[in-house]
Formats: C-alpha cells, sequence, structure tokens
C-alpha cells in the first residue's frame, strides 16, 4: 500500500473486544500511562465525535516553564485520571504534580532535590504510575536521579512506610557495585507500572552512538513491593555464566557489556501474571565489534513472571543490534480472533515499521516469523548476524531502506542533487550496516528507518471493537557513520555522523527522501493486514514557501515527530509533531480526528505548538476532556485540556 494515500473499506462488523477485560480501567478513567495495562491508548467515551469534533475549545492551559530553573522543550508526558485528579510529570526538574480535572488548577507539587546527582535521563519524563487500594492512593514516580518515590495521592506527601522515608535508592540496588551512585550512569525517563501489587521499573542511559567505554553499567528490570519499597526480584537481559542465551556472547564479552535496560513503557496481563518488557540494545548502539554473537536477549520482547521476575518467554527481534533497532515502546495486548480461533496475543511495535505479534502467554508467533539471509557489512572488526527475524504479518506499514524511488522528488532537479548526493553514502536494504566514514571514500550508511523510528516511545493504540491497531510513524534518514577516535572512546569504532536523528540529511534544506514524512496506520491484527493509511501532519512552512518550488503543486507531506495516537468509541486522534502558519496567520501544531474505518480526516482544531506527549482522555462530572502535552522552539511546555462547548441554556 503506498503511504500518503487513503484505502477506503466497509465497516467491519464488531468483533469480540480486543482488550483483556481484566486491564480495562472503569469507565472514563485513565490509571497508566498507556490507559490500562494492555497499553491499549483506548477509551470508550464518546461525547466527542466526528460531528462535534471541530467545536473542540481549550478547556484549561497549565504552563510548566517554572517548574525548573529553564523551560522544557520536550514535554513528553502524560496525565492520569483516577479517583477525581490528574497526576503527571512536569519540569525541567521532574516535579509530580496533580491537578484539578476541571481547570487544571495546581492542587500540589512534590520535587525531590537530589543534587548533586547525575541525570543520564533529565527533565520531566513521560508520566507516573497510579495504586490504590481501599482507602490507601499513591502515586509512583522515578526521579532523574534513579529514585523511586511514594507520594500520598491526595495531600502530595512521600510515603513514610515507604523505602526510606517514602524513597528507595534503585541505584544501590543494582545487584552489582557501582564506584559513585551520585555519578552512576543510570536513570528513566518512562513511567514504571504497577500490576498485582509489583512495582515495576526499567533502566536507561545516556543516548547516543559514542559512548566512552564499552566496559558500560548494566541495566536492569525490578519489582517492588507496592506497600513497602522492597525490591522483590531484579532481572538482568544479559544472562549469567551458565544460563540461558549466555553462550551468544562470545568471547566472556558478557562480563564487560552494559546497558540492554528498558527505556520503553511495559505493560502487563495479571491474569497471566506476566510483564512485557522492551529490551533495549547492548553497548554500543551502532558497533558490536566487542561484544560478538546475537546477543540475547538485548533488542528482545521478554515475558517476566510479575511476582518472581523468572523469565517465561523470549523474543529477540534483532540479533546482535548495530543499527539501535532496540524495542523503542510498550507492547499492545488484545484478544482477537485469527483463522477463526480466539487468540490472547501481544502485539510489539518496533524501529523497524514492523509489528511482531506473539501469543502472549506462550511466545509463539502468531503468523510465521521467518529466519532471513541478511548481508554482511565489512567493518574491521565488527560481528554479523547471518539472519535476521522478519515477520510474515503485519506487513511492514512503513519504508524501510533506501532506493532511487525514495529520493526527494519535488522537480527534476532536486531528484538529480538527490542522486547524486547519495552516491557519498551507502544505501540499499533495511539491513545495510553502519560503514566507514572513509577518506576518499563513502562517507557512512543512510539508514531509513533512522535509529529513531518509524514508531518509537509512543507506540500505538487499538480499538477493541475491530482489533484494529493504529500506529504514527516517521520517515526521517539517520547518518551511521563509522570512525576510529582513541580520544573519545576504548571502542575501536563509534558513530561519527551524529546518530539518533542528529545529523538531518537534506538537499537544499529539504529532507532527502521524498513524503510522506509522517503517517498513521490502521492494522488489523485478526487478519496481520494494513486497512489504511493516512498522511499526518501539515506541510512544513519551510516546505511550501522554498524557493526551488515556486509554482510546484506540494502535497500534504506530514510531519516527523514522536505523537502517540489516542482512539475512543468515536475516532482515532493525534496532534501534528511539529507546526505550521494556521489560516488566521497564528503559527502552531494541529490537533486532528480521523474516521477508524476509513482514515479520512473529520477535523482538526489549532494548538499552540506541536504535540509531544501521548494524549489521554478522561470524564470529569459528566463532561469528557482531551488532554495533550504540547511544546517545542518558541513555545511552552503546556498540558492543554480540550473539551466541547457548554450547551445553551
Amino acid at each position: 500500500m503506498v503511504a500518503g494515500l487513503v484505502s477506503v473499506v466497509a465497516q467491519q462488523a464488531p468483533r469480540p473486544a480486543a482488550t483483556p477485560a481484566a486491564a480495562r480501567p472503569a469507565a472514563g478513567q485513565w490509571r497508566t500511562y498507556g490507559g490500562d495495562l494492555a497499553s491499549t491508548r483506548y477509551s470508550a467515551l464518546d461525547q466527542i465525535t466526528a460531528a462535534n469534533f471541530g467545536t473542540l475549545r481549550v478547556a484549561w492551559r497549565f504552563r510548566t516553564d517554572n517548574f525548573g530553573p529553564r523551560p522544557e522543550i520536550s514535554l513528553q508526558a502524560t496525565p492520569l485520571y483516577a479517583d477525581g485528579a490528574l497526576y503527571a510529570a512536569v519540569g525541567s526538574r521532574r516535579t509530580a504534580v496533580s491537578l484539578d480535572p476541571a481547570n487544571g488548577e495546581l492542587l500540589w507539587s512534590q520535587r525531590f532535590d537530589e543534587r548533586p546527582r547525575t541525570f543520564p535521563r533529565g527533565l520531566s519524563g513521560r508520566g507516573v504510575a497510579y495504586w490504590e487500594n481501599g482507602a490507601t492512593r499513591r502515586v509512583y514516580m522515578v526521579s532523574p536521579g534513579y529514585q523511586l518515590l511514594a507520594i500520598d495521592a491526595r495531600t502530595g506527601e512521600l510515603d513514610p512506610a515507604f523505602g526510606t522515608k517514602g524513597v528507595v535508592d534503585m541505584r544501590k540496588q543494582l545487584g552489582y557495585p557501582v564506584e559513585d551512585v551520585d555519578k552512576a550512569e543510570i536513570g528513566l525517563h518512562s513511567a514504571p507500572i504497577v500490576a498485582n501489587g509489583v512495582i515495576v521499573v526499567g533502566a536507561a542511559h545516556l543516548p547516543g552512538g559514542a559512548p566512552a567505554t564499552k566496559e558500560h553499567i548494566k541495566g536492569i528490570i525490578a519489582g517492588y513491593d507496592v506497600r513497602s519499597g522492597k525490591q522483590l526480584w531484579r532481572f538482568t537481559a544479559i544472562p549469567g555464566h551458565g544460563e540461558k542465551g549466555n553462550e551468544t556472547w562470545l568471547n566472556e564479552s558478557w562480563t564487560y557489556t552494559g546497558n540492554t535496560g528498558s527505556w520503553a513503557q511495559m505493560s502487563a496481563d495479571e491474569t497471566l501474571g506476566l510483564v512485557y518488557v522492551p529490551v533495549e540494545a547492548p553497548t554500543g548502539d551502532y558497533y558490536g565489534g566487542h561484544r560478538h554473537g546475537n546477543n540475547l536477549w538485548s533488542s528482545a520482547l521478554v515475558a517476566l513472571d510479575v511476582k518472581s521476575g523468572k523469565m517465561k518467554w523470549g523474543f529477540q527481534t534483532t540479533h546482535h543490534d548495530i543499527w539501535d533497532w532496540d524495542m523503542p515502546s510498550a507492547p499492545i495486548l488484545a484478544d482477537v480472533t485469527v483463522d477463526g480461533k480466539p487468540r490472547k496475543i501481544v502485539a510489539a511495535p518496533t524501529k523497524q515499521n514492523w509489528l511482531y505479534v506473539f501469543d502472549r502467554a506462550t511466545g509463539e508467533p502468531i503468523w510465521p516469523i521467518v529466519e532471513t539471509p541478511v548481508p554482511p557489512g565489512d567493518l574491521a572488526g565488527e560481528w554479523y548476524a547471518p539472519t535476521q527475524p522478519i515477520p510474515s504479518k503485519p506487513p511492514a506499514f512503513g519504508r524501510q531502506g533506501i532506493t532511487e524511488k525514495d529520493l526527494l522528488d519535488f522537480t527534476p532537479e532536486l531528484n538529480a542533487k538527490a542522486k547524486e548526493f547519495v552516491k557519498n553514502y551507502r544505501t540499499g536494504t533495511l539491513w545495510e550496516a553502519p560503514s566507514e566514514r572513509a577518506a576518499g571514500g563513502t562517507q557512512g550508511t543512510l539508514q531509513l528507518p533512522g535509529s529513531t523510528g518509524g514508531p518509537n516511545w509512543q507506540g500505538g493504540s487499538i480499538d477493541p471493537e475491530s482489533g484494529i491497531a493504529y500506529i504514527y510513524s516517521k520517515d526521517e534518514v539517520t547518518l551511521l557513520a563509522m570512525v576510529r577516535d582513541p580520544k573519545r572512546s576504548n571502542m575501536e569504532w563509534i558513530n561519527g555522523g551524529g546518530g539518533e536523528g542528529a545529523t538531518r540529511i537534506a538537499i537544499d534544506n529539504l529532507p532527502i527522501i521524498r513524503p510522506p514524512w509522517g503517517t498513521i496506520s490502521a492494522i488489523d491484527l485478526n487478519k496481520g493486514e494494513i486497512v489504511w493509511q493516512t498522511v499526518h501532519g501539515e506541510t512544513d512552512d519551510a516546505v511550501k514557501n522554498h524557493p526551488a518550488l515556486k509554482g510546484v503543486t506540494v502535497p500534504r507531506t506530514g510531519r516527523t515527530g514522536r505523537v502517540g495516537v489516542l482512539t475512543t468509541k468515536t475516532l482515532v486522534m493525534s496532534g501534528d509533531g511539529g507546526s505550521a502558519t494556521h489560516a488566521d496567520g497564528r503559527r502552531g501544531g494541529m490537533f486532528r480526528a480521523y474516521d477508524k474505518a476509513t482514515g479520512k480526516e473529520l477535523g482538526a482544531v489549532p494548538l499552540p505548538g506541536p504535540q509531544t506527549g501521548s494524549p489521554m482522555t478522561y470524564l470529569h462530572e459528566g463532561k469528557q476532556y482531551i488532554v495533550v502535552a504540547v511544546s517545542g522552539q518558541g513555545s511552552s511546555a503546556e498540558l492543554i485540556a480540550l473539551t466541547l462547548p457548554d450547551a445553551p441554556k
């Protein structure tokens, strides 16, 4: 299917509910980052419809500029709504706040000052967790310095019965010694989850393709008692001596290689007692010459027993990851019907524009995942996995690899420039390996999807009536240009091309690849088929007004970003990942609604800036609200609540 074209299909008859019943929150609630433990990002609310979406107005705005020494330009928060209040993490010091759902008034704030600790994953993070039992209400947040806070949801005070005066220092419970706890390079920006009385927390490290050393701190996944804060278990994705998978780390590389935590959001099935953990790549992101072998269980989905932390099953989606294609987001849990049989599935989005779909109890692939030969690279000292696991269904929902047909083609002149430009780089399949930036030779490998996706931390959503998942994906090129630099790192090679999307590959300040640059796809998880795809996001002013495009009809291009999708009983919704000039002359983003069956855009309402967090919705005092985080250069980082106008009296 051609991205950018809307494929219209007939409305299907409702199927059995796709969301595990035990995971569904009470009507109108939004109690976890993903809406529920199944990470469906779905709500059955239906006040906001295609007919009235265009009348949405701003109910309130909560600006976060003063929650820290400087404003934040990438507020990624998704608030929670439970027990009549909103809870979020905001500001460049990561302050937990509670807000009045009707007007955004600040009810309480909890700022935990832990300076002079280092913050490898600082700023506001993505959210908090919520738990209640009887009269007890608690909010849990991971601080930038990797401490777990338990906060009374009604007062904002730390819970004295939890850990040490409401705090558990997770850097002191890694299972191995660290030289300096304050400087330990481990943290987290995702929200924890609570399942079956256990708080589950991942770990993250400094991002980047040029680590200073191949001997790096290991990430862990750990479970803590929801009342006391006692550590119940910890799981390390790099198997130790004698453990299954240890043989995939050749030359004792398991002893010193680090990372392989879980920086992404997680999901859980409380009935099965399993938590689904997306595991990140090992040290380093783009070079594995110091860790020969397939490197289980890095860049994998693992299912852990939530009470014991023991691994029940695992599947590695990228062998010996040298592309930074670690698992980026919460897997989606659903109950669907495949070939006439009910199946309990877990669907994991990956940066390569795939959904890997498994039986969530056993890990058995729902459709065959085929080990397929891939071409090796030629970087000295590197080890290349001979095959990679490629799903037979669903098909890829975005471009994979770069060929001439992918190059910018607004005009013949720009197309010729793009063709000439890529002669200096390696291009080809999805599995084109990072390559040397060589004097007098090629200047590295152009990667698409880039190391930030495709989809990234925002993941996807699902409609429980149809079993159709909705996923935003961006097309953005990353440069993987490997260099030797012993002054920066003791690794043989590091990425000198920027990586992580830091290097914008452009022709005359236009992206090197043709649009669309941002799409939303609808994927039927009963059939493993793409239902429709549509361009998402307004064309940038810099493209509309580009002098080389004067007189050229430029189609809507979509925008790159990391924008989550919200699905309700009536609509699929998401905001633009960038700003453009509106018809009234104001500049900002748009919040858009689409028909769930066809992908047709049904309406758009203006936002003061781009969407940078994933939207959520709730029902408060009989009224439906949608809240979305907005921020960016020139825009205040703020939570904006949208609702319908009051009916005339």
